[in-house]
């Protein structure tokens, strides 16, 4: 069963249609029913949960009246309300990366270049925990566990019957900064290669410094695609922001982006070859 995020995405993109059908602009159908222009966007987004009443509101706008659709609008808001496993956790999920949880959860595709850091799906738990402590030296020992339990949990979608396909493209950087002592690191490299050796649905590349200048210099960024809504989106953040993109002509920008950093990038094969031998010097 798909996610309630998911739920929203696909809610809000059959709003989206019906709106387009109707040749009616957003920001009139914002002013009709005295929201902002954004209120519609992220609904149409997904990017947050519709009330019933405001569902019921829009179908009336675009002339729905048959009983029979608007139940069936209805009660797909009402799933879409409804909370994910992630909720459980709290605080310790900030807002707007509740979203990323469940569209990750429900990707059959997730590409994602990172350039300080291990992919969160790919980080063993004292990996994590000294980014953590790291990036919020002042947070509360409680705060990181429950963070650490989280991002754990994120990983059993590797481990079910119909795993994404993951293709990680990580900086050098990744490997030549230290984080934790040189157990922490052999571990991570190590089950990095295991993870990519072992999982036909992984595949991993190290792009290496000899590469230069590249097209995604200073940004990091994922591309979630799914089997049962249209569309893909790119997630980056940084550190006091987290950025959802839906635009085709910045997806099709950032899958090109992705395909030319797999060119630049060590083939899987020497890459796992690579981390090995890594891992290896942090154990010597």
């Amino acid at each position: 069963m798909s996610s309630p995020t998911v739920l929203r995405r696909r809610l809000g993109n059959e709003l989206g249609k019906l709106r387009a059908s109707r040749d009616l602009s957003a920001k009139d159908v914002a002013a009709a029913l005295g929201w902002s222009a954004s209120k519609l966007s992220r609904i149409e987004s997904g990017l947050v949960s519709l009330q019933e009443r405001d569902a019921a509101k829009l179908l009336a706008h675009y002339g729905i009246t048959s009983p029979e659709e608007v139940k069936q609008f209805l009660s797909l808001t009402r799933q879409s309300r409804q909370q994910g496993w992630w909720h459980a956790y709290g605080d310790a999920l900030p807002e707007r990366f509740r979203a990323y949880v469940g569209f990750e959860a429900d990707a059959t595709k997730i590409a994602t270049f990172q350039c300080e850091l291990v992919p969160g799906l790919l980080q063993t738990e004292r990996y994590a925990r000294q980014i953590m402590r790291s990036m919020k030296p002042a947070g509360s020992a409680e705060d990181l566990e429950l963070k650490l339990a989280l991002r754990m949990q994120r990983q059993d979608i590797l481990d079910r019957h119909d795993p994404p396909q993951l293709w990680a493209i990580i900086g050098e950087s990744v490997i030549r900064r230290p984080v934790g002592d040189e157990s922490v690191m052999a571990e991570q490299l190590s089950h990095i290669a295991t993870m990519a050796e072992e999982r036909p649905n992984i595949t991993v590349q190290v792009l290496p410094f000899a590469a230069g200048a590249h097209t995604a210099l200073g940004s990091s960024f994922s591309l979630l695609s799914f089997s049962d809504i249209p569309g893909s989106i790119v997630y980056s953040e940084t550190i006091t922001t987290k950025t959802y993109i839906e635009q085709q002509s910045e997806i099709y920008r950032h899958e090109d982006i992705f395909h030319r950093l797999m060119a630049s990038s060590t083939q899987p094969e020497k890459s796992i070859l690579w981390l090995r031998k890594a891992a290896e010097e942090y154990n010597a």
